[in-house]
């Protein structure tokens, strides 16, 4: 759309003698304004976020009273990735996949043990693995460990073998997490 094109729609909508073509016009000049308005805010939004303004700071700028009302706009706004249709529906899946993540994170503090003892013995052949040992939270071992299992498992099948089986339960926590969401019900 021209530049001129929102001066344009400014006058229209001041000027209650216009024609029925001229308001049709004007009217097709909003439609496209809309849309061009629909694609930049999510890209505003991201941008904003990857350069660290929080969803508190967003708030003010998109006229919501919270937070939780920007990053939910937000992510009606931005298109999917994974096929959710609606903005609902993507809210919805980023809760979801949310609560997920929080509930394996969950699982790996609470195994730290046995996640930490499988990558004292993979770190060696690892590098990715063995950075991971240093840091404090456990489940920052889960992604290099998964990472670790395909070359493992030619040379160290019995180590390949006990990452799996870590793999099959953190997937089990997140479908017995989305089955506790869904048994709740919408929030």
């Amino acid at each position: 759309m021209p530049i001129g094109d929102y001066e344009t729609l400014r006058a229209a909508a001041s000027t209650p003698d216009l024609s029925a073509a001229q308001a049709l016009s004007a009217l097709e000049l909003l439609r496209e304004l809309r849309a061009e308005l629909a694609d930049w805010e999510p890209r505003l939004i991201a941008t904003a976020r990857d350069h660290g303004a929080s969803w508190a700071d967003l708030a003010p700028a998109l006229g919501v009273a919270s937070r939780q009302a920007a990053e939910r706009r937000y992510l009606r706004l931005r298109t999917s990735d994974i096929g959710e249709s609606t903005g609902e529906e993507r809210v919805r899946a980023e809760r979801d996949r949310r609560a997920g993540d929080r509930a394996v994170s969950q699982w790996a503090r609470a195994n730290s043990a046995v996640l930490r003892s499988l990558a004292g013995q993979i770190g060696d052949l690892d590098p990715s693995v063995h950075r991971a040992l240093g840091e404090n939270d456990a489940a920052a071992l889960l992604s290099p460990l998964a990472g670790a299992h395909d070359h493992l498992r030619t040379t160290h099948p019995d180590l390949a073998d006990r990452i799996g089986l870590i793999g099959e339960h953190t997937d089990r926590v997140r479908r017995d997490t989305q089955t506790q969401r869904e048994e709740r019900g919408p929030r």
